[in-house]
């Protein structure tokens, strides 16, 4: 479910989450111009940092009103961390998963085709956000995560898990090399293309991730970053397109 603030951001909802503050963004409601035109999130796209705070600002407003950005160094990894407190931007731990079970802290991922996972044990009071883009979902994030929230008190029966815009299937040509590094029983995650290449299915393999956890609901949100530009930031697309930079959404969820 879609909606949208008094700043006309866009602010995509998940069902299995319902009754926890939440969203997931993409480039509806900001004030970045030029390429990355839009709500514009990230620190490294050639952005103006006055934009990018504002911009940051509407988004928590939007999801999280009142609460604590908190926001980790991504870096493609398997890491996740627990958070009770914000980190000072130039002391951020490198990781692509953050869980809490501090109120008042909005946990924050940052994507551009890879899949923003929001997580939430209600009765416990845990909630988590992985960054899942293939080499993070493959080596192993969306169970680290899911284990940082048991050392937490949460139970996987009870987490509902939510995965947000990403790359689709249809978008997303993969080469040989690529395939390699995958198994045999992933092999449904993956359509023949063209000669040589494959067409991978990033959400569904993320949610397959997420079944074998076991946890309690997975919802998709089956909206493809690549091929709405008007409505989401892609690295994919501005790499086809030859742009300069890309800018990034965000994802959020909050206690």
């Amino acid at each position: 479910m879609a909606e949208a603030s008094r700043h006309s951001v866009e602010v995509i909802r998940a069902a299995t989450l319902d009754g926890v503050a939440h969203g997931f963004l993409g480039r509806r409601g900001g004030v970045s111009t030029g390429a990355v035109a839009g709500l514009q999130v990230g620190l490294n796209a050639g952005d103006d940092d006055r934009n990018v705070q504002e911009n940051r600002r509407r988004a928590l407003e939007a999801t999280c009103p009142g609460a604590r950005l908190v926001t980790i160094k991504q870096v493609h990894s398997p890491l996740a961390v627990i958070a009770d407190a914000s980190w000072e931007e130039n002391a951020k731990p490198e990781a692509d998963a953050i869980v809490t079970a501090t109120l008042g802290l909005a946990l924050a991922i940052v994507t551009a085709d890879c899949a923003p996972v929001l997580f939430a044990d209600r009765a416990a009071g845990v909630i988590g956000a992985a960054h899942a883009g293939w080499r993070g979902a493959h080596g192993g994030v969306l169970e680290a995560t899911v284990a940082k929230m048991e050392e937490l008190g949460a139970t996987k029966s009870r987490i509902a898990a939510a995965i947000g815009p990403c790359i689709a299937q249809a978008s997303y040509e993969v080469g040989q090399d690529f395939r390699e590094q995958f198994a045999s029983v992933d092999a449904p995650f993956f359509a023949p293309g063209k000669p040589g290449k494959w067409q991978f299915d990033l959400e569904a393999y993320v949610a397959h991730r997420l079944t074998a956890l076991g946890l309690g609901k997975i919802e998709k949100t089956g909206l493809d970053t690549y091929s709405a530009p008007e409505r989401f930031y892609s690295h994919r697309r501005s790499v086809h397109a030859g742009e300069p930079t890309y800018g990034r959404q965000f994802s959020l969820i909050a206690l």
